[in-house]
């Protein structure tokens, strides 16, 4: 008889670390948080959250694990990001100004954007 094992059980030291965001729910959800220096991809529709998501992860990391954060934002200003977050009762600029996170505006010419057609649909 041949035994069935499940992947999680058959590589027990290959589980990845996880770095909790400290968003209620969300670590729940994926288990422990965002895999742990890795990029994640966060995609979805204007209006869908992206932003506030990086930012309450963010601002989670500097006051409630002591790690420093960088945002870079191509198209809110850092006052936009101002004040989407403060109706969510957030202190981004106060964190700012103590140098805990670091808010980087890019602009971009469409000059130097190329585009290319990504498929994300098997992911």
């Amino acid at each position: 008889m041949q035994k069935i094992t499940s992947k999680k059980s058959a590589s027990p030291n290959k589980e990845i670390q996880k770095c909790p965001t400290g968003i209620k729910g969300f670590d729940e959800i994926t288990e422990g948080g965002i895999p742990r220096n890795r990029t994640t991809l966060v995609s979805g529709g204007a209006g869908s959250g992206k932003t506030l998501l990086g930012l309450d992860f963010l601002i989670n990391g500097a006051i409630k694990f002591k790690e420093p954060g960088v945002f870079m934002s191509f198209e809110e200003t850092e006052e936009e990001l101002y004040t989407d977050v403060a109706s969510l009762n957030l202190d981004l600029q106060g964190l700012v100004s103590k140098k805990k996170i670091l808010i980087e505006h890019v602009i971009l010419e469409k000059k130097d954007i190329q585009e290319t057609d990504f498929n994300l649909e098997g992911l």
